[in-house]
């Protein structure tokens, strides 16, 4: 059988496929951007057909680039956006209404409501996830509340939900096949990560009817086969996991006290816990890293909603970084005499905070402060926010002690950033040889279960380091920065 596996890696921003071969090299890319809507501040959102359509044409697209025929494709894994949110038709298979992205805010207010009734410790003891908008049962219920007709077409099973992966699972199966993975189940907070399976109380709490949930199954599964009129063969669905988890499997962090980094659109780090689901005192969540043979593996996550968005912000909503990748360079040429602290509020602050309400805000200008300052400062607001993400971890599990961080995503291409990161933690920080980890997560995924990759330990043994980056700071600067950067943080919460 043809060691090529085709990934579809469905983001905020953008679709992409990606084409590998056996050796894990790439052999084909394509990838194209879509629209994000705005309706209303804190509101974000997607049109699932666009999702679906941007989808298709990247997978011919990569698979044109690697000049294979799609019957040379043994297997397609899934990874995608979290949280978002869509609900479906089942006969047309058409969207009820645009999918709701996992930054968007609107149930704030219903999450405080639950918040101040009690409810979010039964929450967090089942699901690992604190009560916040960014998970999506409340945006389903939303859903439910606000498109005419909804909650009674969903409880006569005429509608469907699902996250990205089940969207894309459906429309690539013609509508065959509604499931989803248990890592993207666990961020539903409609599941019980102890148990594995979707729990009634918390479908009471958020009056969600169980007849538009998707199956839960293993990250590694047979999920089914794409019709051949998608991309012209018939190519079974073999793997499927949220981008981060993805992220976690493509760097090979299958050990616990392994933690990988993710920073994208926002920064996610994951600590593998193993068999035990660690509880936080600290405000992180405790998911499903993976679940693969039927046993479910634990991660401590801390969740940074802004991180490459912050360098976006400073390209197209200020004008003063012509290019994202220019950023680092200009970070270099800053005053180094200027503390100045962005703290990239634009949609709350997440992990270790959790503060839906709190907004954006710098401190520390000066009259000589100029587009390579503020360059620096959102470069480093990802810096702080990781170290206190593993200030948090270091806190609530003790195999997190002396961590060397695998890093991926858009930004990680930034030595500057890196070394900046590695000051800021004092610790080491691992950039792999392929960066498209998240990418190749969900391709292994699929390849295991088909059976034309290396198992578990035979992946890892693979995994190859293109640099590290060790803390070079000095220790007193560090301090005095971390200390500046927490009483930015605590003068932001506190106007909020």
């Amino acid at each position: 059988m043809s060691g090529y596996i085709l990934a579809i890696d469905q983001g905020t921003t953008s679709s992409r496929a990606i084409v590998f071969d056996d050796t894990y090299a790439i052999r084909g890319v394509g990838q194209e951007e879509f629209t994000q809507h705005f309706p209303k501040s804190g509101w974000v959102e997607h049109d699932a057909g666009e999702i679906w359509s941007t989808t298709v044409n990247t997978i011919r697209a990569a698979i044109a680039a690697a000049g294979i025929a799609p019957s040379d494709i043994a297997a397609i894994g899934i990874t995608n956006q979290r949280e978002t949110t869509v609900l479906w038709d089942r006969k047309t298979g058409e969207a009820v209404h645009r999918a709701i992205v996992w930054q968007d805010r609107r149930t704030a207010d219903a999450c405080a409501k639950l918040r101040a009734d009690g409810a979010e410790d039964g929450v967090t003891a089942k699901t690992g996830l604190l009560l916040d908008p960014y998970f999506s049962g409340t945006k389903l219920a939303w859903l439910l509340d606000n498109v005419e007709g909804a909650r009674a077409r969903a409880e006569a099973g005429e509608l469907a939900f699902g996250t990205v992966d089940s969207w894309l699972l459906w429309k690539l199966t013609c509508g065959r096949v509604h499931a989803t993975d248990a890592t993207n189940a666990s961020r539903t907070m409609l599941m019980n990560i102890h148990t594995g399976e979707w729990d009634d109380d918390l479908l009471t709490l958020l009056r969600v009817p169980r007849s538009v949930l998707p199956r839960i199954c293993d990250s590694a599964h047979a999920y089914g086969t794409c019709d051949p009129g998608i991309f012209g063969a018939s190519v079974p669905v073999c793997g499927i996991a949220g981008d981060q988890q993805a992220a976690t499997v493509g760097q090979a962090c299958f050990a616990p006290g392994m933690m990988k980094s993710t920073y994208g659109t926002g920064c996610f780090a994951l600590l593998n816990t193993g068999a035990d689901a660690v509880p936080s005192s600290n405000r992180l969540l405790t998911t499903i890293a993976y679940q693969i043979c039927g046993r479910r593996t634990y991660a401590l996550e801390g969740s940074i909603f802004v991180a490459g968005a912050a360098v976006q912000w400073l390209r197209d909503g200020l004008g003063i970084v012509e290019h994202a990748s220019d950023s680092g360079t200009m970070a270099e040429a800053a005053d180094p005499q200027q503390d100045i602290y962005l703290v990239p509020a634009f949609t709350g602050l997440g992990a270790p905070h959790w503060d839906a309400e709190a907004r954006g805000a710098i401190f520390g200008l000066t009259r000589n402060s100029g587009p390579n300052e503020f360059a620096r400062a959102a470069l480093e607001s990802v810096c702080y926010q990781t170290a206190d993400l593993l200030d948090a971890m270091r806190g609530d599990w003790s195999g997190s002690g002396d961590t060397v961080l695998r890093v991926d995503g858009g930004m990680v291409a930034s030595d500057w950033t890196m070394q900046r990161l590695s000051d800021i933690l004092d610790a080491p920080v691992d950039r792999p040889t392929v960066l498209e980890t998240t990418a190749l997560g969900a391709a292994w995924l699929a390849a295991f279960k088909a059976g034309v990759w290396p198992d578990m330990d035979g992946f890892a043994a693979s995994w190859k380091r293109q640099r590290r980056f060790v803390p070079a700071m000095d220790k007193q600067v560090r301090t005095r920065k971390i200390a500046g950067w927490r009483d930015a943080v605590r003068r932001t919460l506190t106007a909020s």
